[in-house]
Order: C-alpha cells, then sequence, then structure tokens
C-alpha cells in the first residue's frame, strides 16, 4: 500500500478505541497527523497534564491497531503532556517546586547498558558522527563492548557511515534486533526509512522515536553506548538527558568562532542538565596538502583548546580534515576499522584514552 494508503488504514482502525471521556481515537483532537516511512507508523497522542496514566491503555491499544492496519511497520507513538518546555530547563532540585512546576520523573536505567557517552555539537556541519564512529570503534580496540544508537532523528548518518543496508529485525514482541558493524550493536531511525526521505516529525514524535529506540532494543550486555545526538540543544537532546543516567558528554567543534560559540551553548546545556562534560574535541583542525606536506590552518587552529581552558573542561585532542577520513567515511568503512594503525586512527584513539581518564569516567 502506498503512505496514503497506510495512513488511512490506520486512522479507521484507531475509531475503535475509545479515549478517557468518551469518543474514539481517530476524532480525538490530540491525534497529530499520522507519519508512514517505510518501515515505522508514528503519530503523536496530546493529553492534559496529569492524564498521561489514563491513557496508557490508549497507547497500547493504538499499537495493537497500527500491527494489525499496517503490518510490517513499527509503532512509534509519543503519549505527552502539555507541560513547560525545557529550554530553560532547572537543575534537578527544589527550584522546579519553588516555581511551581513538577520536576522531571527520575532517570531509568536501560538494562545492559553499563554507560552511556552522548557525542553532540551545537552546530551542524563540524563532522560530529564522524567523531562518534571513531571514538566508538576505538572504544572497542580498546577491549569494551560497545553499541551506538543515532539519536539524529531528523539527520541520521550511522547507515551511512557504517555501511548498514536493510531495516533492523523486529522479534515477535515488538523489540528491536539492531544491526552489527565493525564488533558494534547500532541503531538508527535512518534505517526505517527510504534514502532521501525527510522525516517530518514534531519534537514528541521524535522524542518517543528516541525513547523506543533506546529502551526496545535488544542491546544485551555492553560498557558503552555511545549516542550520536543531532546539532544543537532542542528536544532530543533534553528527552535523552531527563531519560537516562548519562556518563557524560563529549562536544565536537571545528576552530572557528562561529562554531566555538554554539559548543559553549552545548557545553552550558549539559551543565545545566547536570550531565559531567568529558570534554571537547577539535575537528577539521588543520589539513595537509597531500602533494607538497605543507600545514593550512584553514579554519584557524587552537580554538576549542583555548574555550575548553575557558570553559574549565578537558581539551581531548585534535582531528585533521584530511580527505581519507571523508572517503572512507563516505564508503562506510571508517578510519578505526579500515588504517587501524595509521595516523588518522590514531588521533581518535588519543582522544578516547584522554576521555576515559577524565573523573566522570576513570576507575569505572
Amino acid at each position: 500500500m502506498a503512505d496514503r494508503e497506510i495512513s488511512a488504514a490506520v486512522k479507521t482502525a484507531l475509531a475503535s478505541i475509545e479515549v478517557p471521556g468518551g469518543g474514539s481515537l481517530a476524532d480525538y483532537g490530540g491525534l497529530s497527523e499520522i507519519i508512514v516511512t517505510a518501515h515505522a507508523v508514528a503519530f503523536a497522542i496530546s493529553v492534559a497534564p496529569g492524564m498521561e496514566k489514563a491513557f496508557g491503555p490508549v497507547r497500547e491499544a493504538a499499537a495493537d491497531a497500527v500491527n494489525r492496519a499496517a503490518p510490517g511497520h513499527k509503532p512509534l507513538i509519543s503519549l505527552t503532556a502539555d507541560a513547560p518546555t525545557a529550554a530553560t530547563a532547572p537543575r534537578r532540585d527544589s527550584r522546579a517546586a519553588q516555581a511551581g512546576r513538577a520536576p522531571p520523573p527520575p532517570r531509568q536505567d536501560v538494562p545492559g547498558l553499563k554507560r552511556i557517552i552522548t557525542v553532540a555539537s551545537g552546530k551542524g556541519g563540524v563532522g560530529k558522527s564522524t567523531t562518534s564512529v571513531n571514538l566508538a570503534l576505538a572504544l572497542k580496540e580498546a577491549g569494551f563492548s560497545v553499541g551506538m544508537l543515532d539519536a539524529d532523528i531528523y539527520g541520521p548518518s550511522l547507515p551511512r557511515l557504517l555501511g548498514l543496508e536493510g531495516k533492523p529485525a523486529i522479534r515477535a514482541d515488538g523489540i528491536f534486533k539492531p544491526h552489527e558493524a565493525y564488533g558494534m550493536k547500532i541503531m538508527s531511525i535512518g534505517s526505517m526509512v527510504e534514502a532521501g526521505q525527510a522525516v517530518v516529525w514534531r519534537g514528541p514524535m521524535a522524542t518517543a522515536a528516541l525513547r523506543q529506540l533506546l529502551r526496545e532494543t535488544e542491546w544485551g550486555e555492553l560498557d558503552y553506548l555511545v549516542v550520536d545526538l543531532p546539532p544543537g540543544t532542542g528536544d532530543v537532546h533534553i528527552s535523552i538527558c531527563q531519560q537516562v543516567p548519562l556518563a557524560g558528554a563529549v562536544i565536537v567543534s571545528t576552530p572557528q568562532d562561529l562554531a566555538l560559540i554554539d559548543a559553549r551553548k552545548a557545553v552550558d546545556m549539559f551543565r545545566r542538565l547536570e550531565i559531567p562534560v568529558l570534554g571537547i574535541v577539535e575537528n577539521m583542525s588543520y589539513f595537509i596538502a597531500p602533494d607538497t606536506g605543507k600545514r593550512y590552518d584553514i579554519f584557524g587552529h587552537g580554538g576549542a583548546k583555548r574555550e575548553a581552558a575557558e570553559l574549565g573542561v578537558a581539551f581531548l585532542g585534535e582531528v585533521p580534515l584530511d580527505m581519507t577520513i571523508r572517503e572512507l567515511s563516505d564508503a562506510g568503512r571508517p578510519v578505526m576499522a579500515s588504517e587501524p594503525k595509521g595516523p588518522r586512527a590514531a588521533a581518535y584513539r588519543a582522544i578516547a584514552e584522554a576521555m576515559l581518564k577524565q573523573p566522570a569516567l576513570a576507575g569505572q
């Protein structure tokens, strides 16, 4: 069936579900647009604050309805209540109560995951995803069991960077079986949409998808889950910071002032949410001309190191602007796996070693 036909079939199935207070879910004013991708059906159910528990069975019935109406499509259903935005999220203390707001629920561990590390950037285009992949592979090389979660819902990169093909398998109970690449377990929304298909989801649907990718995946036992976050400081970042205990965050920036302004904002966000900042990586730090060996500081040099010192966080290291890193990444063959003994891999290995020495991780 075409996406429009699937959406209509799901809407028809939702008509049989009664909501608290009477009426059907299909006619409920808080039901969002039904979004269909190649392998998923996503929509949000907005409820009044305090009604989340009452609507819990509705969400479960809606998931069953999707399974019947659109077999082979994973239900990604968000149940959200209108609440103050987290853009100015207070620290997790009594200030929320003093302001008349309920604090967010306690963070809950994901079974099997010992430590979760996020890799973030305030600005797009700084090489965050390439850094995430090679950092994860450096941890794998160091002897840890590692997985990766692509939390960049709107611009997922891991399928391309890791050469993933096809959609993840789904167990009979609806739990994802993740892809495996280079000895790591991988989950990405990018594996569930067609190549080139935009993920046009509002914040609640994006955060619901993230929650399900995180909590409804058969991760097994992992020492580290590396989460590749989207650029910026939006809903997805707030959601994962409030959902689970994070071991720390790595910030990726280029040396130029424009990127560093946004990197500073990312550091501030994690500090507000009481997540340890493990340090800053300077990507595209310099360029060595392959024909002459001459070095060029295209975006400047050392800006991230100076910024780290000013912010009081660790400087984890620098990675050059390098054509081989770009070519191997585009081919789904990250440099840590393709050239593990070369100088490019050595840069990522040094960053991983510096990260593991940070107080938030040392001794764990």
